[in-house]
């Protein structure tokens, strides 16, 4: 068996200082909580030593780790500019996310403005009597050459608030106050504030780890730490180094979404069912260990076109599979081998993740590198409406294409390199050597040098619309993949509805199936089924009863516009893409599967 060796890490001391940092410039920022009701932060900017005649001040149209435009500026008001002495200046909106401030000779310019944060998301800003939730590039303004200078941050907590929680440093001697030395580690570091919940902290290699949380519910605190304890060791072991001196995962409350960051993760977490089943407590450590595993692969294994950003459009990248689809991959695996799943059921879900890839029409007209580079138009989950069959995420073959890349570098060297040894060289090489992203020409030839062979096939499957051949490459593991087309049991129709005030929904709608072939789209309102009034009880007797030939009139409002249509009942087909290991695996087979798993 191949064992995974660790190389040695050059590492490159990092100093408070920064190069970049003007002489006498001061730039901090105090934020308050005007109304809590209203959803509303008080901003209040002081920048010292400017002595410029004219400033421009901006805000970002994103956030780094969310890949569209947020247009941030569109929840600020009540901008206002004075000078030292507290002499009103004339300012000017120059765009839609720009001021510029006619400074009258004042090397100080004080700023005040109001952003509302009506949302709990991750990627946006929220704020009420009981926490809140800034996501920095959408809240504090930079002087538009001063990027690379320190910001200071204070944050005066609301009446009753417990806790202050950000990876950004502490100014010596105050809690509330914080130092980036950039406006690129500021914009990096989301502050989550408010009745906070700390759980018991753990470290790997004697660094801390903390988890910090707005109502998490009612669970297993110590459990769920020691099994944090474990995804950490093991995917940073993955790396064989650990870049940050502490790191904090903060939990902004229910709801969905993460986004990951240097030495911090936002999440969306509940945890009172976590333990209610396995599959449960699976999918949150599937999630966690994503959100944790990006700090790696995207914040530092990461394309050459992320990073220096473009905060006002945005930095377009055709890698995005690389940075967010592989990231699945390594969720499933650090799970497994942290020892949360078994082989059979590591099996199973990359089973389902290829079978949810292979039944998107998507597919057929969309890459992974298409999909990456217009997801600021698609969005992080592809189109919505008719066009989402003809789109796919950049998430949806990136599993897929991790077992591709693996098993065929495992092939090539007689499993004495992996995956796992191409990530190590890209955080070693570009990140720890030559402080840099790695272009796609730079990223193929490294994965092509260390196999020791062309990869010319995978890179068509991220290029092309070829379709992937993968019984070939499971094979190399010793598995076995049901690329057979079977009959799905049961009548289809291709619509899921669902009761919503009590009218009848179309929530999706299978492409070319019988609904979509009739007309029908997602959103529609269904009033009648065969005439009578419609109602989720008829339509699953209709459907129970049905068989292939029958028809079902539906009369249904799109649009305003009041439709009838008639659904032919059809048998549904389709893969499996059932993984399974071979019977009798010969000894590369074997010894390149029992590794890949994490097994001796």
């Amino acid at each position: 068996m191949r064992k995974l060796v660790c190389y040695a890490i050059m590492i490159i001391a990092a100093g408070t200082g920064n190069a970049y940092a003007q002489k006498n410039v001061d730039l901090s920022f105090i934020v308050s909580v005007k109304d809590a009701a209203s959803h509303l932060y008080h901003i209040h900017f002081v920048g010292k030593g400017l002595n410029k005649e004219e400033v421009e001040f901006k805000l970002s149209e994103w956030t780094p780790g969310y890949y569209q435009l947020l247009h941030y500026a569109e929840n600020v008001s009540g901008f206002h500019a004075t000078g030292s002495a507290g002499d009103t200046l004339v300012w000017n909106k120059v765009s839609a996310n720009s001021w510029k401030v006619q400074s009258k000779s004042n090397s100080t310019i004080v700023l005040d403005y109001d952003v509302r944060a009506p949302r709990a998301f991750v990627a946006a800003n929220y704020v009420d009597a009981e926490r809140g939730y800034i996501s920095p590039a959408g809240v504090f303004v930079y002087p538009a050459d001063l990027l690379k200078h320190p910001v200071t941050v204070t944050v005066i907590p609301y009446a009753g608030w417990t806790m202050v929680a950000t990876g950004l440093e502490n100014v010596k001697g105050d809690l509330n106050s914080f130092i980036a030395p950039d406006y690129d580690v500021l914009y990096d570091s989301p502050i989550l504030m408010g009745k906070l919940e700390s759980f018991p902290s753990f470290t790997v290699n004697n660094i801390p780890h903390y988890f910090i949380a707005y109502k998490p519910g009612e669970f297993d605190k110590n459990r769920f730490m020691n099994d944090m304890q474990k995804i950490v060791t093991t995917a940073s072991g993955i790396i064989c180094d650990i870049p940050y001196d502490h790191y904090s995962f903060l939990a902004i409350g229910p709801g969905g979404g993460g986004i990951e960051h240097l030495n911090s993760a936002s999440v969306s977490f509940e945890g009172s069912r976590m333990y209610s089943s396995k599959e449960s407590m699976v999918r949150i450590y599937h999630f966690l260990a994503h959100e944790y595993f990006h700090h790696y692969n995207v914040k530092r294994i990461r394309p050459i076109e992320l990073g220096p950003f473009d905060y006002d459009k945005g930095s377009r990248t055709k890698m995005l599979w690389l940075s967010e689809g592989i990231t699945v991959y390594y969720e499933y695996l650090v799970v497994k081998r942290a020892g949360f799943t078994d082989a059979t059921e590591l099996l199973q879900t990359f089973s389902n993740s290829i079978k949810d890839y292979e039944n998107k029409p998507g597919r057929n007209f969309q890459t992974p590198a298409d999909a990456s580079y217009t997801t600021w138009e698609d969005g992080p989950f592809g189109r919505t409406g008719d066009d989402v069959n003809k789109t796919i995420s950049p998430y949806d073959k990136g599993p897929a294409l991790g077992i591709l890349l693996d098993f065929k570098i495992r092939h090539e060297t007689k499993n004495k390199k992996s995956l796992d040894n191409l990530m190590q060289l890209l955080y070693r090489k570009y990140y720890k050597e030559k402080g840099r992203g790695f272009t796609e020409k730079e990223f193929r030839d490294e994965a092509e040098k260390l196999a020791g062979s062309s990869l010319a096939d995978f890179f068509d499957y991220i290029y092309t619309l070829k379709p992937v051949d993968y019984p070939t490459y499971l094979q190399y593991a010793g598995l076995t993949i049901d690329t057979t087309t079977h009959n799905v049991p049961g009548p289809w129709s291709g619509i899921a509805i669902r009761n919503r005030n009590d009218s009848i929904f179309i929530s999706s709608v299978d492409w070319q199936s019988p609904a979509w072939d009739a007309g029908i789209r997602q959103r529609s309102v269904i009033l009648k089924i065969n005439g009578n009034n419609a109602s989720e009880k008829l339509f699953r007797d209709i459907m129970n009863g049905a068989k292939d030939g029958d028809k079902i009139r539906i009369g249904y409002i799109a649009g305003g516009v009041l439709k009838e249509a008639e659904i032919t009942i059809a048998t549904k087909k389709e893969r499996s893409y059932s993984i399974k290991p071979l019977a009798n695996p010969g000894a590369l087979q074997l010894s390149i599967l029992k590794d890949w798993l994490g097994e001796k």
